[in-house]
């Protein structure tokens, strides 16, 4: 599955998606030319929309663009509309709230306590029932994002400071998230109390640096410190003498932290370092022990680009059989023209994937892909390939079967849309993607991948519900609304 293309181009929404990626600096000359760099290389968390906002010492400046990262932050006038020396940044794909300027975060709002910026990548599992009640209680929302919560839990807080009112708030807030938040003088980060969310600590020239992803520190040639830890708040705070102060604060009863392995799996940029695995390895070791689990006699490991790639390496080192890149990836589909239309649906996938006719043809091939979805997707590429001259096409999954929905901030189709819940064998799937075999890895195999050991089902060491059903926390919204989030909005064009 390959979640580097924009979502225009998932035209089967076979493809999961990940809400978004956050980027925050102090104290820094350059913050928000910095952020946007961070932005660029958190672009694969989010697809949709981009936002920057910075301070100057005086005022609050935003910068809010639907699209690319590139598209807009790139242009020196609009860095130029962002003055100052710290600021946070955000990418965005919706889960919850549609795709409209006004959900675009970070959010900002002038309370008590001075001008507020939001922003969080995650997903609030009881945000659509505190909306209610903050909306009973006469609040008045502007977006659909469950971010604008915080902001309003914020408001009425009666805590004195900005950070004791944005603890109070988080610890309202139920679910997966990472969280950053700008007042005139701090950097506040915090995560939830199971880490679902992954966030880290860097620095550069001695300025404090939060982000989703380890890739976004080396980009601007940041050094990591660490992660921020499960249910930790971080303050940064500039002093009057331009000292930056940090206070980390802890909660009173901690957790086990959970990081979700959809991050190893899928998400995560593969140079990036998350929970202190490297998600290469991680990768090339669930292709390793995948190879073990499901060998095949084949001529050919192929991955299917490019998620798949890390995890092809390894079947292919520990089964003795070569690899090749039997699929080439297009890297410059075009945004523009590429309508859902269903004469486009019926070549769709060769508009981002080529067989390499010459490798492939004659040829029994192993193919490898990251996970399976929906698996309208993987019937194209296997016809594919075997209009290419494949001889026999083995279907081998880095990952275990997705049987049940998310709702931490993973954009994925309902229950029964998802392959594994559409037909009830092995076989029958196979058969419909029209593979000779078809075979997915373990849980343990991919426990082992990722943190060394199985799973340990009375106490599991990571967030796994997508594949166990084992849901970390309550679904308030799913129990409170009989399953359905919606929200009324005016409709918008900007």
């Amino acid at each position: 599955m390959n979640h580097s293309l924009s979502i225009e181009n998932d035209i089967d929404g076979d493809t999961l998606h990940e809400e978004c990626g956050v980027f925050g600096i102090l104290g820094h000359p350059d913050a928000a030319t910095l952020t946007a760099l961070g932005l660029h290389a958190l672009q694969h968390r989010g697809q949709e929309a981009a936002g920057i906002v910075s301070f100057d010492g005086q005022r609050f400046h935003s910068e809010r663009r639907m699209g690319l990262v590139g598209d807009h932050y790139t242009d020196p006038a609009t860095l130029a509309r962002l003055p100052g020396d710290r600021s946070i940044g955000h990418v965005r794909y919706s889960t919850t709230g549609e795709t409209i300027l006004r959900n675009v975060q970070p959010l900002f709002a002038e309370l008590e306590v001075g001008g507020i910026a939001i922003a969080h990548n995650g997903n609030f599992t009881n945000g659509l029932t505190m909306r209610r009640q903050l909306i009973a209680d006469g609040a008045i929302c502007q977006s659909t994002s469950d971010t604008e919560v915080v902001l309003h839990l914020i408001a009425r807080s009666k805590q004195a400071s900005s950070s004791d009112r944005f603890i109070d708030a988080i610890r309202q807030m139920e679910g997966g998230y990472s969280m950053l938040a700008m007042t005139r003088t701090k950097l506040i980060a915090a995560r939830d109390p199971i880490g679902i969310r992954p966030l880290v600590m860097g620095e550069l020239d001695g300025k404090p640096i939060f982000c989703s992803e380890t890739c976004a520190l080396d980009i601007i040639g940041a050094k990591y410190i660490r992660d921020v830890e499960n249910g930790e708040v971080i303050i940064c705070e500039i002093q009057p003498d331009g000292s930056i102060t940090i206070d980390a604060r802890k909660p009173e009863v901690s957790q086990p932290e959970r990081l979700c392995l959809f991050e190893y799996v899928y998400f995560a940029r593969p140079d990036s370092v998350v929970g202190g695995r490297n998600v290469y390895a991680a990768r090339k070791n669930m292709g390793i022990n995948l190879a073990k689990e499901a060998p095949i006699a084949a001529d050919l490991v192929v991955p299917v680009p490019d998620g798949g790639t890390p995890a092809a390496i390894g079947y292919a080192q520990a089964s003795g059989i070569p690899f090749e890149l039997g699929i080439i990836r297009n890297h410059y589909v075009g945004r523009t023209f590429i309508e859902p239309t269903q004469q486009i649906r019926a070549f769709g996938v060769k508009l981002k994937h080529s067989a390499n006719r010459a490798i492939i043809e004659g040829k029994r091939v192993v193919l490898v892909d990251d996970s399976i979805v929906r698996g309208t997707t993987s019937v194209k590429i296997v016809q594919m390939i075997r209009d290419a001259g494949a001889s026999e096409v083995h279907i081998r999954v880095a990952s275990p079967m997705i049987f049940h929905p998310d709702f931490y901030g993973i954009d994925t189709p309902d229950a029964d849309k998802l392959l594994a819940n559409q037909y009830n064998s092995l076989k029958a799937m196979c058969d419909f993607i029209g593979a000779d075999s078809l075979e997915f890895l373990s849980i343990d195999g991919l426990y082992r991948a990722v943190g060394g050991e199985p799973r340990d089902n009375a106490q599991p060491q990571f967030t796994d519900h997508y594949f166990t059903g084992d849901y970390p926390t309550r679904l308030l919204d799913r129990e409170s609304t009989s399953n359905v989030r919606k929200l009324s909005m005016l409709a918008s064009n900007g």
